[in-house]
């Protein structure tokens, strides 16, 4: 049986707690109309996922199986180590109620989330930040109710537009997968985009003529200028280009159905492909010397050379020598990522948003514990690397 799923972001949207109980109980007297199961999930949910959200699922079992398990696994962690009973158990309820109440945030999460977003310095950064966490939360959603597929509400004007955003934002490589029918990057759920042959003004006439209820709820950029964000720019560009030529909108969608997605090579057909911490597409950060993905690593890099040369040496540091760091130091493994250790983990554009932060360590503990999990796992690979056999290495022999 299908379900609804929405995302309270009253959180970073400046709603306080009486705005968002009111718009909460609209939206149940709606979803109850339709008889189906519904979920509303709060923002804050994100700091109680475990790491395993980001690490795709490729199984033949029943989706969302194998996710249980290890979100089960996260839960027994949790309550052993005193943290308490995360607010995930209740996800798991009966498929007619309510899953996951507004109200079960903790006070704590919601200071957690405001820090993240006071972290961002500009609009533009916090809504790709928004539009990332919001996609995890409907993967785990998806995933511990047994979804396969997950339906979302992108009309053809809403993909002009994130075309045209995301080649501003350096997300050229991942344009198929973010505006196409299918988007597949997930593995075990699938992201479909039925309404994408219709635009905002069809769904407009449509909902009008049959009268369909509907609740108004602000969102980052509400009575923002049109220059305050990349996509609120974007956005007013297209709705006022669509204007004077009404073919405007349908031009740039039909462009995006003619993009495919170019696969990585494998390192081998066990491991699969590198993929981006945050939006799990493809890393396209290993381009070739004449992108310009690599010019601006480039520059980046003799700038920090530069900015080193002319500052302090690293005298205490342990590299180069032959002693260790202590707690806390640059070889201790429990000391959080920093912004250039998370770089090597992130596509272009991602970089780009947490380049925008001015404190890393506020992103929510899953992204940064499976941070730290993918770092260990490189550093091994790299330590054991003169010991394992490249492909083809015994039929060269």
């Amino acid at each position: 049986m299908p379900g609804i799923v929405y995302i309270d972001e009253g959180g970073v949207c400046g709603q306080n707690a009486e705005e968002r109980e009111e718009a909460v109980v609209q939206l149940e007297n709606i979803f109850r109309t339709t008889g189906l199961p519904y979920h509303i999930v709060p923002l804050e949910q994100v700091f109680t996922l475990p790491e395993s959200v980001l690490e795709p699922v490729y199984s033949r079992e029943q989706p969302g199986s194998s996710y249980k398990a290890a979100v089960d696994q996260h839960i027994r962690t949790e309550v052993t180590q005193g943290h308490g009973e995360p607010a995930v158990e209740e996800s798991q309820g009966a498929l007619g109620q309510l899953s996951l109440q507004a109200s079960t945030y903790k006070p704590e999460h919601k200071l957690a989330l405001e820090g993240l977003f006071s972290t961002l310095k500009t609009l533009t950064a916090k809504q790709d930040m928004l539009h990332t966490l919001r996609q995890h939360l409907i993967l785990h959603t998806a995933r511990i109710n047994g979804y396969s597929k997950v339906m979302l509400g992108d009309s053809c004007t809403r993909l002009a537009v994130k075309l045209l955003t995301n080649i501003s934002l350096g997300r050229g490589a991942a344009l198929a997968a973010d505006t196409a029918f299918s988007d597949s990057r997930y593995g075990d759920v699938a992201m479909v985009r039925p309404m994408r042959d219709y635009s905002s003004k069809e769904i407009g006439f449509y909902n009008r003529l049959f009268e369909v209820q509907s609740v108004f709820i602000p969102g980052l950029d509400t009575k923002t200028a049109d220059k305050a964000s990349i996509q609120r720019l974007t956005e007013s560009f297209v709705v006022k280009l669509q204007a004077d030529f009404p073919s405007t909108v349908s031009t740039v969608y039909r462009t995006s159905e003619k993009l495919h997605t170019a696969c990585p090579p494998q390192s081998s057909t066990t491991e699969p492909a590198a993929k981006c911490l945050l939006c799990l597409c493809a890393l396209d950060t290993k381009a070739d010397d004449a992108s310009a993905c690599h010019a601006t690593l480039m520059s980046e890099q003799l700038s920090r050379g530069t900015v080193e040369n002319t500052g302090p040496t690293d005298a205490g540091c342990c590299q180069g020598q032959k002693r260790a760091c202590g707690d806390g130091g640059c070889c201790s493994t429990s000391r959080a990522p920093g912004a250039t250790d998370l770089k090597s983990l992130l596509c272009y554009s991602c970089r780009l948003t947490i380049k925008d932060m001015t404190a890393v360590d506020s992103l929510p503990p899953y992204i940064t514990s499976e941070a730290e999990k993918r770092q260990r796992r490189a550093a091994m690979k790299t330590e054991i690397g003169e010991f394992l056999l490249e492909d083809g290495g015994a039929d060269d022999e």
